[in-house]
């Protein structure tokens, strides 16, 4: 058995294992379950590849016919589970495979069931599908794998999980592989393993220390411009941009294929014949940008990419850190760049800190920096040096009727005919520092928070009627019947002069006091001014006043009297 893997190895260039694959082949686990916890890219399929041959194989030097299959390993994702299929099939050269995945023919995968299996690779739901239907048997099951189990379980599938581990030989060996260790993970390896050894691969280093975080800035509206011009800056062999959402996976994919960008979209909505069609575009290298939603992508492994770019930010660090892990895998080095417009600036803040990275903020590249990387990669391009490929005459020809700035005139035409052109950016307005508002009125308006009155409808209001631009308005506060405008000194005047009194929708509006503070000094007393203030309210001709300030009928009678031995406290 050690020879066929050693055999294998060697013909795949392996001379040494990364830490998980050490850990959990090491000869003092040998039949023993494990609960192991790596980062994703740490080699986890390899690992649990070697970890579960000797179990499989035994002392044996071959595989024999396979009666019924040996192993099982569950993926939360036809991607992914497709891809350990691959590993699996170098490094098991002579057994046989069969994978039961959704998306594809349940009667294709029935007969390669039937003509016998010695590792089968599944997604949850599916391979429940095939145990309820009585066409796998799982009577020899000796190992089962679960790879991405905490992904599995965020998708939903703990039932299909309890019921397939329900279902396999209580002698097998279960292993349990994770990015997390979540408490649901821990309760599934209580109930169906036994005395499982963990395993959390330490590092020294830090988390995705593969992985250089850029996050760009960018003006509202120029978030799909600045991925062209980040593709465009780093000109990576493969790169994969992120979408939280199928539309916004369609506009951009179709944006950067009319820029002449080799793109491929992966979003929910495509079958599974068409993933896998881009899929291997992006391995084959017809196509060099995938633009992907996040479930479409989990669990995909694409060999030289090595820029992802969150062209939209994620929902959680978790994400964060799933998205950006499909670069910087197996020691090789990766970027991933957030493009944040002001809005979402916050938010990315919190989600590097969630994740205990550190971004170096940075504009983003401008159409000048664009062109000048081209130059740079240009000069650099180790094409100049070499002499094979190029006809002697035509090379004579050429050098003896053009000059040399004719020729590189010409080379610079033909290869900016090839290249996108970059996208001309805004520069990002820097934050505003506070500042006072000088010397003001305030004016009064009979409407407040029970209208319907808020910031955004009185600034326009005021601007419109009064004839002032947003600078010459300071704070405007809304009481529940009233609302209170702050406008510069210099042009009140002329403001109320415009208004007549009188607004829009019938409103009114009067020179007026400032409202009261909502806030205190820290650690004051609290002043009486302090309190809610109520504005004007309308009279009250009989009653109290409705909702809408229509007022009720005053009730008849004399007013009602307390109860004897009761005192009437005041309402506070």
């Amino acid at each position: 058995m050690k020879r066929i893997l050693a055999d294998a190895l060697a013909r795949r260039g392996y001379d040494t294992l990364t830490p998980v694959q050490q850990a959990v082949t090491d000869p003092a686990l040998d039949g023993a379950d494990l609960l192991v916890s790596a980062q994703t890219g740490s080699g986890k399929t390899l690992g649990f590849g070697l970890a579960i041959a000797p179990t499989l194989l035994g002392e044996a030097e071959g595989w024999d016919a396979a009666a019924a299959p040996l192993a099982l390993v569950v993926a939360p994702t036809r991607e992914l589970a497709l891809q350990v299929k691959r590993e699996l099939a170098w490094l098991y050269e002579g057994a046989a495979l069969a994978s039961t995945v959704g998306g594809m023919d349940i009667r294709d995968e029935r007969r390669a069931l039937a003509r016998g299996a010695h590792v089968v690779v599944a997604t949850p739901g599916r391979l429940a599908d095939h145990i309820r239907r009585g066409s796998i048997d799982l009577s020899a099951i000796r190992a089962v794998v679960l790879d991405e189990a905490d992904e599995m379980l965020d998708l939903g599938f703990r039932e299909d999980l309890e019921f397939i581990l329900a279902a396999c030989p209580a002698d097998r060996r279960t292993l349990l592989f994770s990015a997390t260790v979540p408490p649901a993970i821990e309760r599934l390896a209580e109930t169906f393993q036994r005395d499982a050894r963990r395993i959390e691969v330490a590092t020294t280093e830090r988390q995705h220390a593969d992985i250089s975080y850029i996050a760009h800035e960018v003006v509202s509206g120029e978030v799909e411009a600045a991925v062209v011009n980040v593709l465009r800056y780093h000109e990576s062999a493969g790169a994969i941009v992120f979408c939280n959402t199928r539309a916004a996976v369609n506009r951009l994919s179709a944006r950067l294929t009319n820029r002449g960008f080799p793109v491929v979209a992966l979003s929910g909505e495509l079958s599974q014949a068409e993933r896998g069609h881009a899929l291997q575009a992006m391995r084959d290298g017809r196509a060099r940008v995938c633009v992907a939603t996040d479930v479409a992508a989990r669990g995909i492994d694409l060999p030289g990419l090595d820029l992802v770019i969150h062209a939209e930010l994620p929902t959680g660090s978790d994400t964060l850190l799933h998205r950006s892990g499909r670069t910087g895998r197996a020691g090789r080095k990766g970027m991933a760049v957030l493009v944040v417009p002001p809005s979402a600036r916050r938010k990315a803040q919190r989600l590097l800190g969630w994740a205990k990275l550190d971004a170096d903020w940075t504009p983003p590249p401008s159409a000048e920096a664009v062109q000048d990387r081209d130059r740079a990669r240009l000069l650099d391009d180790p094409a100049w040096w070499e002499e094979e490929g190029a006809d002697p005459r035509t090379v004579a020809d050429l050098t003896a009727r053009f000059s040399p700035e004719q020729l590189a005139r010409f080379l610079l035409r033909l290869r900016a005919e090839r290249l996108t052109a970059p996208e001309e950016l805004s520069e990002p307005a820097a934050p505003r520092a506070p500042q006072e508002f000088g010397a003001s009125r305030w004016f009064e308006i009979d409407a407040g928070r029970q209208a319907g009155m808020e910031p955004k409808r009185i600034l326009a209001i005021v601007c419109k009627a009064g004839g002032v631009t947003r600078e010459e308005v300071g704070a405007i506060r809304i009481a529940p019947h009233a609302s209170f405008v702050q406008i510069r000194e210099d042009a009140a005047d002329s403001f109320f002069a415009a208004t007549g009194g009188a607004l829009a929708d019938g409103l009114r509006i009067r020179p007026g006091e400032a409202p009261p503070q909502a806030a205190r000094p820290k650690g004051g007393p609290k002043p009486a001014a302090a309190r809610p203030y109520k504005g004007t309210k309308p009279a009250k001709p009989g009653g109290k006043p409705q909702k809408d300030g229509a007022a009720r009928p005053a009730k008849k009678g004399p007013p009602k009297q307390p109860k004897p031995g009761r005192i009437a406290a005041p309402r506070g």
